[in-house]
């Protein structure tokens, strides 16, 4: 199953860094957020990436293409224009980076990568977010239930679309937060079966406002409720607190050695 990462908005509410380069590449223990979410896919398994870049996207392409300088040692002989690479740090990748827009919204991203993605389900997050949600069991919830989408939900009051869930788990409505809510938020984490592209439309299209609010009325959006440690990146201060996780050996994502 493919995995795709959001990874081509401007990242303004945290824009102390992200004037000088995409959110996703912001890091965390000198390694990009993207790369952590990376990782926590790839211990359970999910290796095939398709990035859906946008903003500064050639940073993300340089950060690949470079991998191995950046996660190795190496010797550079200049007087013979050579180059060793020490202790060679490779991933069971691939990865696929798509240029798809500017000012393109997420339905619009998503949409853009479908040949990519072929005709087939497909994982999709948000490249701004760490969780230690359990994979294995999301997809065994997903292909439990056969409707098109599951999303994974936390309970936080953040800015984010708040869901109306029934006692089956099916999402009967899709909504943005208000000021009085306290509500089950949609954390990321998704899985959604190719027929998802005919919710879809232009580069105007936001994922969570019209295709979210369809298929939850059609009832084919299904709830799959994480407890435990969820965190997005927005500002400088949740930046810190994963930075923090991260230095003290907490990080509750971090399932590799």
């Amino acid at each position: 199953m493919k995995v795709l990462i959001l990874a081509g908005g401007f990242g303004t509410r945290i824009s102390e860094e992200s004037h000088l380069k995409p959110k996703p590449m912001i890091e965390i223990g000198e390694m990009p957020i993207l790369w952590h979410i990376m990782k926590y896919y790839s211990s359970y398994g999910y290796n095939d990436f398709i990035i859906l870049a946008g903003y500064k996207q050639y940073v993300i392409k340089e950060f690949f293409a470079n991998y191995f300088l950046h996660n190795s040692d190496v010797t550079f002989d200049l007087s013979n224009n050579q180059m060793e690479v020490h202790n060679n740090m490779n991933e069971p990748w691939k990865v696929t980076i798509v240029d798809t827009g500017l000012n393109t919204m997420t339905g619009g991203r998503i949409k853009r990568v479908q040949k990519y993605v072929g005709d087939e389900p497909f994982m999709l997050t948000y490249g701004d977010g760490v969780s230690d949600v359990d994979l294995s069991s999301l997809v065994d919830f997903h292909k439990s239930h056969g409707k098109i989408a599951t999303i994974t939900t936390v309970s936080l009051a953040q800015q984010k679309g708040v869901l109306d869930i029934d006692g089956n788990n099916c999402i009967k409505s899709f909504r943005e937060k208000e000021d009085e809510d306290g509500a089950i938020i949609n954390g990321g984490f998704m899985i959604f079966e190719p027929s998802v592209f005919d919710y879809l439309s232009g580069d105007k299209c936001i994922l969570e406002q019209e295709p979210m609010h369809k298929l939850a009325a059609d009832g084919q959006l299904m709830s799959f409720y994480h407890p435990g440690f969820w965190q997005c990146m927005d500002t400088q201060r949740e930046k810190k607190l994963l930075e923090t996780l991260w230095e003290e050996n907490r990080a509750p994502w971090k399932r590799w050695s």
